[in-house]
């Protein structure tokens, strides 16, 4: 099994899969890495751990379409069979969607229908919500609503800051997503 990893960040969740993948954890390859961030972090991980990648701004092409072919063609060089997204701040378009169809999964901490899109963790912690999450689903063409595969709770606790809950989701993060990319890649889940 061949995955792209998509990030646009720090890249802390590609760093989980990767380990995973080289603990025996997770029975995929890292077959590549795109980025639509030139400044982006996660670069440094891919080329620290030998994965091919791909930086592609949008606004470096003319149109999204020429954009998404650009995508398109690197995935196929690299033979991808799931597309897996890890911090990954752009909507997928249905080029992407068409040529893999349910295969392609995203992260997003909370858990959903709560608090999509960007800056979810400050949403929950600022609405004085007692518990978040994290939630892995199947992408589809809208914001955070593709069909839900996994989720796990975050009690937020009487004296935690932003900072402290941040940390409390990353950690559920990065040892749930290669569980459920283990899972879901190798049909265990009932939905795919």
């Amino acid at each position: 099994m061949r995955i792209a990893l998509f990030a646009s960040g720090n890249g802390s969740n590609v760093e989980a899969i990767i380990q995973a993948s080289l603990e025996g954890r997770l029975d995929a390859e890292i077959a590549c890495l795109f980025c639509d961030n030139p400044h982006a972090y996660v670069i440094e991980r891919a080329i620290e751990h030998n994965i091919p990648f791909f930086v592609c701004a949008p606004q470096q092409c003319a149109t999204r379409e020429k954009w998404e072919g650009f995508i398109l063609s690197f995935l196929e060089t690299h033979q991808v069979d799931w597309i897996v997204l890890a911090g990954f701040m752009r909507i997928i378009g249905q080029p992407l969607l068409n040529r893999f169809p349910n295969r392609i999964l995203n992260i997003h901490p909370s858990l959903l229908p709560a608090y999509p899109g960007k800056d979810s963790i400050k949403e929950a912690f600022d609405a004085k919500a007692t518990h978040t999450g994290v939630t892995v689903h199947y992408v589809d063409n809208g914001i955070d609503t593709g069909p839900v595969i996994a989720q796990e709770e975050v009690a937020i606790q009487d004296g935690w800051d932003l900072e402290t809950l941040e940390e409390a989701i990353h950690q559920i993060e990065h040892r749930l997503y290669p569980e459920i990319i283990q899972q879901v890649t190798k049909k265990e889940c009932a939905y795919s």
